[in-house]
């Protein structure tokens, strides 16, 4: 049974590696950064599920008052297909609904067909929108 917990700093390592072979680090977002951003807000909605012991999931859950945000859901490639990812997500929307969120949005790269699938199984669906951006902060990693 998958275990669910809040991120503790010791964790780090362990959870950068969950993201990296999950596909989950790009070359513009330093991954240290974006988990020292997440501890000063929020960081009650970072959440990592462990299994005996190991770290093997992750979610970093966000939330400014309008809508919920998910980011770095991740379920290590040994332990996929077991129900974790639909455990942390049901566990995000539990948390978000509580704070009185009415919408949850994400961003999945288009790339990335079975995650697509995977958020569509759980109901969601694709917002008629276009995703903007604009980088403050240059994290590109030489």
């Amino acid at each position: 049974m998958l275990k669910l917990r809040p991120f503790q700093t010791e964790d780090t390592s362990t959870v950068i590696s969950l993201w990296r072979r999950c596909g989950l680090v790009h070359v513009n977002n330093d991954s240290n950064k974006d988990i020292l951003r997440k501890s000063k807000v929020r960081p009650d909605l970072f959440i990592v599920g462990s299994f005996e012991g190991e770290i093997v999931a992750s979610i970093m859950i966000g939330y400014e008052g309008h809508r919920g945000w998910i980011n770095y859901l991740a379920v290590s490639p040994d332990h996929q297909r077991k129900g974790y990812g639909r455990l942390l997500m049901d566990e995000a929307e539990r948390l978000l609904r509580k704070e009185g969120c009415p919408k949850i949005n994400l961003q999945v790269r288009t790339t990335n067909a079975a995650v697509l699938a995977f958020y569509q199984a759980i109901g969601y669906g694709q917002d008629e929108v276009v995703s903007l951006g604009k980088r403050l902060e240059n994290d590109n990693i030489p």
